[in-house]
């Protein structure tokens, strides 16, 4: 008999878990669509892996940034699937990590974490801070990460991997031995919560979706705790002051039609008030994680296809952490929000200027109007 019946995890009366399984794409050291990656362990014991992604230039060189640097930076990324489920090995992740990597010129390495209920919180955000400390021991010795500038790191994830991201910022803090610097945080629809609800989980048409919510947050939450959890609840966790003046600057995604999308806005707004540097762009029209999940048949063939081009998928596709499709729209968050858009026409082109942010070089966004294709011009 199953006591957790849901279409992606199955909790049995035994104890036994069985997990939604998609399609995944095999471990390969060959040079795909600009990039090559490799599987990694990081603890054989416990046991923790990860996927490398390296960009390449035509030449089957590893690719400097647009300003000409050889080091890169590096994107550390944490799946979602509500602790529970997921992996770096899922079709959808690997084409999207893939592509930023390629695209971005960065090192990404994404950590599959071991996973609830067999695992509850915190092993999530102690074995994805591991995974930096590994990155720094690793680096003298892997020449995949030669290039790899750890004064430089980003933490990214979507779903329960954006508030993993937070959770492994929080440790870099206060581990004064942290050997990385992280440079900032790229949560995309992040997955928080509470006993109490928000607008949106309290309407009708949220009722299934507010079911699998708290089934996953009641498989992950350490038992005899619930949704106050500080893991869970933002105004539950425990951080100083001091603390947050050290938080890096942070750069947060929601999605338009996300019922989770009230989380991301109340993250965001929770930051701003810390006194964090804080961006939120929303998605226009799009569902949660639809980066990973849409479309699946699109998926699917590309890997029959063993090639990935954007230039003839007449298809939404969010291809980068920092550049979204079109129609999103860029928040300040100050005391008076303002939409703030920079659009202009080069070419043909409408771009959409994603200001100078973290560091990161000025991103642009060049949205061709009649494919629907993405360029990243820079990530320097």
């Amino acid at each position: 008999m199953d006591t957790e019946p849901f279409e992606f995890i199955k909790v049995l009366s035994d104890g036994s878990v069985e997990r939604f399984t998609p399609s995944k794409a095999p471990a390969s050291l060959d040079l795909y669509n600009g990039y090559k990656f490799k599987d990694v362990t990081i603890d054989p014991l416990k046991p923790i892996t990860a996927r490398i992604f390296i960009p390449y230039d035509p030449n089957g060189n590893v690719a400097a940034t647009a300003a000409g640097a050889t080091t890169l930076p590096v994107l550390v990324y944490f799946h979602g699937g509500g602790f529970c489920i997921g992996s770096t090995t899922w079709l959808g992740y690997h084409h999207f990590l893939g592509d930023l990597s390629a695209t971005s010129k960065c090192v990404i390495l994404s950590v599959d974490y071991r996973l609830a209920p067999e695992h509850k919180l915190p092993t999530a955000y102690d074995d994805c801070y591991t995974s930096l400390i590994w990155l720094s021991q690793q680096k003298p010795t892997d020449s995949w990460l030669q290039n790899a500038n750890i004064l430089r790191v980003f933490l990214s994830g979507d779903s329960a991997g954006g508030n993993i991201a937070h959770q492994v910022a929080i440790r870099a803090i206060r581990d004064q031995k942290c050997p990385v610097n992280i440079a900032g945080i790229v949560p995309i629809h992040p997955y928080f919560g509470s006993e109490k609800r928000t607008d949106l989980e309290m309407k009708q048409e949220s009722i299934d979706d507010v079911k699998s919510n708290d089934m996953f947050w009641r498989l992950s939450i350490p038992e005899g705790l619930d949704r106050d959890y500080e893991g869970c609840n933002l105004e539950r966790m425990g951080v100083s002051m001091t603390e947050w003046r050290q938080f890096p600057n942070v750069l947060v995604f929601v999605a338009g039609l996300d019922f989770l999308k009230e989380r991301g806005v109340a993250y965001a707004e929770f930051l701003n008030k810390k006194g964090v540097k804080v961006k939120l762009i929303e998605t226009e029209g799009e569902k949660h994680v639809f980066h990973v999940f849409y479309p699946d048949s699109e998926s699917t063939r590309w890997l029959n296809e063993e090639r990935v081009d954007l230039g003839s998928q007449k298809v939404k596709l969010e291809c980068s952490a920092i550049a979204l499709i079109a129609n999103k729209q860029t928040y300040e968050l100050n005391e008076n929000p303002e939409i703030s858009k920079k659009i202009e026409t080069v070419g043909g082109c409408e771009k959409k200027k994603v200001d100078d942010y973290m560091g990161l070089g000025g991103q642009w966004v060049c949205v061709w109007l009649q494919n629907m294709s993405l360029e990243m011009k820079s990530f320097a």
